[in-house]
C-alpha cells in the first residue's frame, strides 16, 4: 500500500455493521461512501462518528419541516384574523345603518299613519255634514216649499252640490234606477277621503320598508356573531400545542369564512 495523496478505498469493517447504515437515505448513504473513500490514515472510530453525525442530522429534519409548515399556518392565521376584522368591522356598520333606516321607516309609517287617521275622519264628518244638508233640500221639496228648497240648495258644501244636481236630473221619483242619493253619484267627492287613502297607502310603504330594513340588519348582526366565531377558532388555535388541533381549527375558520364572504355579497349595502 502506498502513500500520497492517491486515495484508496477502504473496505467497510466489522465494527461498522452494528452503526445502523442499512436504515440510512440515499444521500446519507451516498455521503458514506465519500467518507469511507478516504486516504489509509482516517479509522474506523471516525468513521462511525460522522455517521452518528448524519443521524442525528438526518433526524432533526422532519422537526424542520413542521416549524416551516408552522410558520406559514402563522402567516394564513395573521392574514384570516386582518380579512375578519374588516368584515366584521364592515358588516357591524350596516347592521347599525340598517337598523337606523328601519326606525326612521317605522317612525314615519306611524306619522303617516296619523295623518291618514285624521284625514278619514275629517271625510266621514263631511260625508255625515253632507247627508244632513241633503236631507234639508229633500225635506222642504217633499212640502213643495220652493223657497226653503232652493235655500237650502245654496248652502250645500261647493263639492257636494254638482253630485246632487246630477242626481236630480236623473228624476230620481220616477226613475227607479237612479241611485238612492247624491252620495253614490260618481261626481260626489271629498278631498280629505282621497287624501286619507293616499296617506294611508303611504304608511304602509313606509312600514314595509321598515320591516325590510329591520331583516336586513337582522341579517349582519348574525353575519357578525359567525365572524366572531371565527376570530374566537383563529385566536384559540394559536394557542393549542398540538398541531392536528390548531390546523382543524384554522380550517374550520376558513370556511366560515368563506361562507361568511358569500353571504355579505348577497346582502345589500348600507343605505346612504
Amino acid at each position: 500500500m502506498q502513500l500520497g495523496s492517491q486515495a484508496a478505498t477502504v473496505s467497510m469493517p466489522d465494527e461498522l455493521s452494528g452503526l445502523g447504515l442499512a436504515r440510512l437515505s440515499a444521500p446519507n448513504r451516498h455521503q458514506l461512501e465519500r467518507i469511507i473513500s478516504v486516504p489509509e490514515g482516517l479509522s474506523a472510530s471516525e468513521v462511525g462518528k460522522e455517521i452518528a453525525e448524519h443521524q442525528e442530522h438526518a433526524a432533526a429534519e422532519p422537526g424542520a419541516e413542521h416549524g416551516q409548515r408552522d410558520r406559514w399556518v402563522g402567516i394564513a392565521e395573521a392574514v384570516l384574523l386582518s380579512v375578519v376584522a374588516l368584515l366584521a368591522a364592515w358588516s357591524g356598520y350596516s347592521a347599525a345603518k340598517w337598523g337606523t333606516e328601519s326606525s326612521l321607516s317605522l317612525a314615519k309609517a306611524s306619522s303617516t299613519r296619523t295623518k291618514a287617521s285624521l284625514a278619514l275622519i275629517q271625510a266621514t264628518q263631511i260625508r255625515m255634514s253632507d247627508s244632513v244638508s241633503f236631507n234639508a233640500a229633500e225635506t222642504a221639496y217633499a212640502a213643495n216649499n220652493t223657497k226653503l228648497y232652493h235655500l237650502a240648495i245654496r248652502r250645500l258644501r261647493p263639492g257636494y252640490r254638482p253630485a246632487v244636481e246630477a242626481w236630480i236630473a236623473l228624476k230620481p221619483l220616477t226613475n227607479l234606477n237612479a241611485p238612492p242619493d247624491p252620495s253614490y253619484m260618481p261626481q260626489y267627492r271629498i278631498p280629505q277621503q282621497t287624501q286619507g287613502l293616499a296617506l294611508s297607502a303611504r304608511a304602509d310603504a313606509y312600514f314595509n320598508e321598515g320591516q325590510a330594513a329591520a331583516r336586513t340588519a337582522d341579517k349582519y348582526v348574525r353575519l357578525t356573531v359567525v365572524l366572531a366565531a371565527v376570530l374566537f377558532l383563529v385566536g384559540i388555535g394559536s394557542r393549542f400545542p398540538v398541531r392536528a388541533a390548531r390546523y382543524g381549527l384554522a380550517g374550520v375558520a376558513a370556511v366560515l369564512l368563506a361562507v361568511s364572504i358569500v353571504q355579505l355579497l348577497n346582502l345589500p349595502g348600507p343605505p346612504s
